[in-house]
């Protein structure tokens, strides 16, 4: 074992994504990760004082990654409109692209999801939090007739999930998806516009 190695939190994550990619959630365990990092186990603890933060940290760091361009989008000026399709578009690929390019990964969070994990629920109130801004924007630029906007938020958000909830990922890979997704996001223009 190399314990002269220096450890960061973000290394350890990086390896705990392949452990669980060649293991799976069920039986990749914390020794596993210690031994692709050539460490003692006791050297993962440091960081992660259990198997369950270490696996909340990998939901989190992988959810990061999804949120950053939605941020971008919501952090922008310009017309309302456009920008809540180009988010809530931004967010539907980024969750079809993840269950096609990283199907391991993407069972390891759906499994974090249906545990209900703290990552998971701050991922979601992060992404309630954007469409609030992106609403409040067009509400200031009177596009928008939108009375209680933490609400309609959540109701975009809701009733969208059959395009981003990792438990409709099967339905991802439909050849009129593209025609619903369109169909949706046409009727939640439209609901809210002034």
């Amino acid at each position: 074992m190399n314990e002269a190695v220096v450890l960061t939190p973000e290394r350890i994550l990086e390896v705990t994504e392949d452990v669980l990619r060649r293991f799976g959630l069920a039986k990749a365990t914390v020794v596993d990760v210690a031994r692709a990092l050539d460490v003692s186990h006791g050297s993962v603890y440091r960081h992660f004082p259990s198997k369950a933060s270490l696996r909340e940290a990998v939901a989190k760091r992988w959810l990061d990654r999804i949120d950053a361009p939605l941020r971008q989008i919501a952090e922008e000026k310009g017309p309302a409109p456009a920008r809540l399709e180009r988010w809530l578009r931004t967010l539907f690929a980024a969750k079809r692209s993840r269950v096609l390019d990283d199907p391991e990964m993407f069972d390891t969070y759906l499994t974090l999801a249906r545990e209900a994990c703290a990552a998971v629920k701050c991922h979601k109130d992060t992404l309630t939090d954007q469409v609030v801004a992106i609403l409040s924007d067009g509400v200031a630029q009177g596009v928008f007739a939108i009375d209680d906007v933490k609400a309609t938020a959540r109701a975009i958000y809701d009733a969208t999930s059959r395009f981003h909830h990792p438990a409709h990922a099967d339905e991802w890979k439909d050849a009129d998806l593209p025609a619903r997704v369109d169909a949706t996001l046409a009727l939640l223009l439209r609901g809210v516009r002034a």
